[in-house]
């Protein structure tokens, strides 16, 4: 096997199929992806050579990596934290040394003081969403979850962490097919495809994503920022940076369409004081998926006490997806799979194994996952916030009481998108 596949080595081809399309994203960028394996998956992937620190340790981190070969140059990330870039890392091809330097630190001054800068992606197997590619449906055909034909999330702000939105979503001619979208704004999707190509992985994610939330509160003012533009990813450092650019913009609801494994998972020490500052914002609430791996061990955003971890629920929406991760760290279960919204206009190339071949989309696309099941709860909150005057985590909390209180055994607290969860 080439030097350059040794990563590849021990995982299962549908998800080597993934991580070769970041590693090429990030590689444009002159970022190095390592990762660590565990049994046929990835434990977790990071930027090589950077590390996140707890600013008040920096310089006593920058002593402990001098013995390993240079101290890196550092930069602001959020208050509190810093990006430590090495000068000279453990090579890529070489994932343990890294994790072994990472653990040096551990032991010398402390658990979480210096973590790496984690990757974090819609890429289905290795973080939340989507659990399958985008699959045909018929041209002309209606969202589901159906758009409601009240105004409900009037006077409400979302912003979702995605893709970004397709730049015709803005077109007066795609909007006559697409009017639950009327009015949604974003940052251009960096993965839409252009004229003549084919549509790229991850494509449209955001578009779906905010259609989805728009169809169960079509009065919401939502904005969809492309975070996510190298390959459906991005760095953690840089992830918090642009939300934290967003914090003082007035927004009520923060939705987040990515989780991911991190090393030994540990909380992602960034994002946690990103949180830290969110919660100065009264009322203000974070919903995030919860994973398609299927896996009882926590994800992250997700897992943080102060988000609302969002799984899926299956197509007869009285059973646990298969792909949905689950635990007590999942707040509530929502319909995730076989959802029909937005998509992107062109034809698939099929990537990940078994599957082969083109498939042709008309703008509209049958798509399962987390992050898909995860705009049905932000939709909700919205929704109640409009009905009842209550600001994001009041409406939250709410909900999720009543989601308890019909809670199906062996799975969990439900929320569906069609009932009165939003006026009860």
């Amino acid at each position: 096997m080439p030097k350059q596949d040794i990563w590849r080595q021990g995982l299962d081809p549908k998800i080597a199929q993934q991580v070769s399309v970041i590693k090429s994203g990030f590689e444009r960028e002159e970022i190095e992806v390592g990762l660590l394996r565990a049994d046929g998956g990835v434990r977790y992937m990071y930027a090589n050579g950077h590390l996140l620190v707890r600013e008040e340790y920096l310089e006593r981190v920058q002593a402990h990596v001098k013995r390993s070969g240079g101290a890196g140059h550092a930069e602001g990330v959020i208050p509190g934290i810093v990006l430590l870039t090495l000068d000279n890392p453990p090579s890529v091809d070489e994932p343990q040394k890294f994790d072994d330097l990472v653990r040096g630190i551990d032991d010398a001054l402390g658990e979480g003081v210096a973590t790496p800068d984690h990757i974090l992606t819609v890429s289905g197997e290795i973080g939340p969403c989507p659990a399958t590619e985008p699959e045909e449906v018929y041209d002309g055909i209606e969202p589901f979850p159906s758009a409601r034909a009240d105004n409900a999330g009037a006077g409400v702000r979302i912003y979702i962490a995605d893709t970004g939105l397709l730049p015709e979503a803005r077109t007066a001619q795609w909007l006559k097919s697409h009017p639950w979208l009327a009015g949604v704004r974003g940052g251009d999707d960096p993965l839409a495809p252009q004229p003549g190509q084919a549509i790229r992985p991850y494509a449209a994610h955001g578009t779906f994503v905010a259609g989805v939330a728009r169809c169960v509160a079509p009065g919401a003012d939502i904005f969809v920022a492309n975070i996510f533009r190298i390959a459906g990813s991005a760095l953690e450092s840089g992830f918090v940076r642009e939300l934290g650019k967003a914090l003082h913009r007035g927004y009520d609801i923060f939705h987040i369409s990515v989780t991911a494994p991190t090393r030994n998972d540990r909380p992602m020490r960034a994002f946690a004081l990103w949180l830290k500052e969110m919660r100065q914002y009264k009322g203000v609430v974070c919903v995030a998926p919860a994973g398609n791996s299927g896996s009882h061990l926590p994800a992250w955003p997700a897992a943080f006490g102060d988000v609302v971890s969002v799984g899926a629920l299956a197509a007869d929406w009285r059973s646990r997806a298969l792909f949905s991760n689950y635990g007590a760290w999942v707040d509530v279960y929502a319909p995730g799979r076989n959802l029909v919204n937005a998509y992107a206009d062109g034809t698939y190339d099929l990537t990940v194994p078994p599957y082969t071949g083109t498939r042709k989309f008309y703008g509209m696309a049958q798509w399962s996952g987390t992050s898909f099941s995860t705009p049905i709860v932000t939709g909700l909150v919205a929704a109640r916030m409009t009905r009842t005057g209550e600001n994001g985590q009041e409406a939250a909390a709410a909900l999720l009481a009543k989601a308890r209180s019909q809670a199906i055994p062996g799975v969990g607290a439900i929320l569906l998108p069609y009932g009165n969860h939003d006026i009860e």
